[in-house]
């Protein structure tokens, strides 16, 4: 691809094509010692608002060195909310620990806080929040209760990067932050990456050694430890002291990275103008309700959710209401996932005394056949002004409400 190439209402339209090229170029002075992960980590911490920034490979693999870093071991608890996706639980098990369910708040679908110390045992090490469709988890509450016990709160911000929450970003208030960079996030490393945030040194140094394949050289500092020669060419040379996985992130994917990181204001902001151009469509109907906004926070509308009530108010089921948009020209939206514990690889299993089945949740699970997710990136913002239209021209007609 020609480096100089745009697309008008492309993703990539800074300087991604140039840093991969550059980054390619392996023989330059540029490239000693890997500097495209180390520019990537020093600019996010200072964007941000942390003191370390580690790159990985995915925000799977950042989620699970954060339950390392927490000191995580087989048979400990991680309480964690029941609408995510099921990888927060799969990192969990691939530690030997147990995921511990809490219900949503019903009125930001966030974890529940005044149901979490409920779930606290003796066996508990950590609790990982999800900050939902953009609008950050009211953390301090959250923050409190982990403080009586001890706890670790990890916040996968992986659809709040950049979003504020008080008087910083969302993820930057707990002990863990945890970003990904998954091709449909506000950001991309290319197809696939993430970040881990802290400001405590020892949870960092731990963090980088678990994603590091254990080098026992890496520090808390971003970038990787330089050492002469006559050091490692030695039989003698002690490489690993932490048995840990790869989940490095390369320098191309940096290269990318921090390209897309030089546009995050813009990136974020088209997304809350799509946002609000749905929440403006929505706005009035009363068998539809959206994610309450607290004043102390900002959405950034990774996606649009919406709580679908229309069959008992109107008779009108999901997936009708999803036919006919679609038939109007919509593009279509997504349904919440499942909830963790009722997808196949859970459902029925025992795990700390808690059957994985329905009625373990009651409200997310209520939720799950409700919300509709309506896409936010588009790359052209009249487009999304039409698929607001037609929710709002659908919504008009099953009101009756005639033009």
């Amino acid at each position: 691809m020609n480096s100089d190439y745009k697309n008008p209402f492309g993703k990539f339209n800074g300087k991604e094509a140039e840093y991969a090229l550059r980054a390619l170029d392996s023989e330059t002075p540029e490239n000693k010692n890997f500097p495209w992960v180390q520019k990537f980590e020093e600019a996010f911490s200072a964007g941000i608002g942390s003191r370390y920034s580690i790159a990985v490979n995915s925000g799977t693999s950042g989620l699970h060195a954060a339950l390392y870093a927490a000191g995580v071991d087989p048979g400990d608890e991680v309480i964690q909310p029941a609408t995510t996706v099921v990888m927060d639980a799969y990192v969990t098990m691939h530690l030997g620990a147990v995921p511990v369910f809490v219900d949503i708040c019903p009125k930001s679908w966030n974890i529940d806080a005044t149901k979490i110390e409920e779930k606290i045992t003796k066996r508990t090490k950590a609790i990982i929040v999800v900050s939902l469709y953009g609008l950050p988890v009211d953390i301090d509450p959250i923050l409190e209760i982990a403080s009586k016990y001890n706890l670790t709160v990890i916040d996968d911000s992986a659809e709040t990067l950049m979003t504020r929450y008080k008087d910083g970003m969302a993820g930057t208030h707990s002990h863990i932050g945890v970003y990904s960079f998954e091709k449909s996030k506000h950001m991309t490393s290319g197809s696939e990456g993430g970040m881990l945030i802290t400001s405590d040194e020892n949870l960092a140094v731990r963090a980088r050694k678990f994603a590091g394949i254990g080098y026992k050289g890496l520090t808390a500092e971003a970038g990787r430890t330089s050492l002469a020669s006559s050091v490692y060419q030695n039989p003698d040379y002690e490489r690993f002291d932490t048995i840990g996985f790869n989940y490095r992130m390369n320098a191309i994917t940096a290269a990318i990275g921090l390209a897309q990181f030089e546009r995050i204001e813009y990136l974020v902001e088209r997304r809350k103008v799509v946002g609000k151009l749905f929440l403006d469509a929505v706005t009035g109907c009363d068998w539809i309700e959206t994610q309450h906004i607290p004043g102390h926070s900002d959405h950034s509308y990774f996606t649009f959710g919406l709580l679908f009530n229309g069959e008992a108010a109107k008779g009108v089921t999901w997936r009708e209401f999803y036919d006919r948009y679609k038939a109007m020209g919509g593009d279509g939206f997504y349904a919440c996932w499942k909830n963790p514990y009722m997808e196949p690889s859970l459902k029925g299993k025992v795990l700390g005394g808690q059957v994985l089945d329905l009625g373990l949740c009651p409200v997310a699970e209520d939720y799950q056949k409700k919300i509709m997710a309506f896409k936010s990136n588009y790359r052209d913002i009249s487009e999304a002004k039409e698929q607001a239209a037609i929710l709002k021209k659908l919504i008009d007609d099953i009101n009756g409400v005639k033009k």
